[in-house]
């Protein structure tokens, strides 16, 4: 890519923030004197910062975070760059910089053209104006004349889908209502680029596909740039031609965006594999056999942290046994955040015959065919007799993430989901007597 063919060029860019934090521990509860001793320090320090025309921290003790540290990349015209990463990642960080929103700490950003944002709900728009008084306020701040404005006005009002609360102030709308109008804002009104940030997400399952195919056609028809951060993978592999994987601040992958969904999803496996320490505190253990490792894996047998729903999950249990152990069985299980479990399955369900271990390595397969509802989880597994003694057992020996499916796919979840498995299911609808059979069945 030349100079010429880049939008936005981002060079060594930073961006850090002082938090503060309050004391803690046993000096929180000194005497008096550590008391006023703190405040009168704390009070030197704002007043330090205020003269200086620095931000004023809360707290007895300031910390600098980064939230960027180190970026650079270049988007071209009309591509479209799907940005991934964990929350807290930066990414929401390095959409407000590129917006001009934030000022970054160090680094350079250029960007040639007009800039429309949806970042989060509300944004741009003013409270107490109505939806049609934003319509044209947005315009002007992109340095639309009112001619233009009105040329796209009707296309905007279509798309929204909000012609009768049009002359309603915008404080007044619901969330999905704002959303609607602000991105049909965003991408009618023609900037050379277009920022969209999972505020998407609000939308219901229709307008989340109207949006989708909208962006489509203005990167593809109208060869505008488009940078859009979402968690639903399947979305960002369908919509984006490059990829950009941030974690913790840092950027770890740019290049297509199968290179850097692949890094995001693997993310974690060398930091945490699976692998169980052979100095982890057992509960239960008599030392006959010990846990080595349990992991999900891939078709490919590699090791991965993230799943997509409605996909069956392959977990791979490794063990190690020190003494023969006759008539045993394996157990693996998933646990949601706050280690509630919600599965459970034994290597001896469905009258499978238990396993005789002898001395040395051990591995076997699980293929979990539950759909698990997107959201974190983790696998407990353990080692048991048949009688029930527990040999070995590791309460969270492996944390993933069960990613969304895309909305064409009949897996995909387009409203908020409540428990965490969906059952093998399937429905009937009996066919009910017309009036005109006179209530007799056919």
């Amino acid at each position: 890519m030349t100079a010429q063919d880049a939008v936005i060029t981002v060079e060594g860019l930073s961006k850090s923030y002082l938090v503060g934090h309050e004391s803690a521990g046993p000096e929180r509860y000194g005497s008096l004197r550590d008391s006023l001793v703190r405040q009168a320090k704390n009070l030197a320090r704002k007043t330090a910062d205020m003269a200086r025309g620095r931000q004023i921290i809360q707290g007895d003790e300031v910390e600098e975070f980064w939230a960027l540290r180190d970026v650079s990349f270049e988007v071209a015209r009309g591509e479209v760059l799907g940005i991934v990463g964990r929350n807290g990642a930066g990414k929401s960080t390095l959409l407000k910089i590129l917006s001009r929103i934030t000022e970054p700490t160090t680094g350079r950003v250029r960007i040639r053209g007009r800039v429309a944002s949806l970042l989060e709900v509300g944004t741009g728009f003013h409270p107490e104006l109505t939806g049609r008084e934003n319509i044209f306020l947005n315009g002007s701040i992109l340095g639309m004349t009112r001619s233009e404005i009105k040329a796209k006005f009707d296309e905007i009002v279509a798309f929204a889908e909000i012609d009768k609360f049009l002359d309603t102030p915008v404080k007044r709308y619901s969330s999905g209502m704002y959303v609607r109008l602000a991105f049909a804002v965003a991408a009618h009104l023609e900037p050379e680029i277009l920022v969209v940030d999972e505020v998407l997400a609000v939308g219901d399952f229709e307008f989340q596909r109207k949006c989708l195919g909208k962006m489509k056609d203005v990167s593809r028809h109208d060869g505008r740039t488009v940078l859009f951060v979402s968690h639903n993978i399947a979305a960002v592999k369908a919509l984006c031609s490059k990829g950009l994987y941030l974690e913790s601040g840092r950027l770890r992958c740019w290049g297509t965006v199968e290179a850097a969904v692949g890094e995001y999803i693997g993310a974690g496996s060398d930091a945490f594999n699976g692998t169980i320490p052979r100095d982890l505190p057992r509960q239960y253990a008599t030392g006959e056999a010990e846990l080595r490792s349990v992991q999900i894996i891939d078709r490919g047998g590699s090791v991965v942290q993230a799943v997509v729903t409605g996909e069956p999950i392959h977990v791979r249990v490794q063990w190690e046994v020190a003494e023969p152990l006759a008539r045993a069985m394996i157990e693996v299980g998933i646990n949601d955040q706050e280690g509630r479990q919600i599965t459970q399955s034994f290597s001896s369900d469905g009258g499978a015959p238990p396993i005789d271990m002898k001395h040395g390595p051990h591995e076997i397969r699980l293929e979990i065919q539950d759909t698990v509802f997107p959201g974190r989880y983790s696998l407990l597994a353990g080692i048991h007799r048949m009688d029930g003694t527990t040999v070995d057992f590791v309460e969270r020996a492996f944390d993933f993430e069960v990613l969304n499916a895309g909305s064409d796919d009949p897996a995909h979840y387009p409203w908020t989901v409540r428990g965490y498995l969906r059952p093998a299911q399937r429905w009937t609808a009996p066919v009910l007597p017309s009036e005109s059979d006179n209530g007799t069945p056919r």
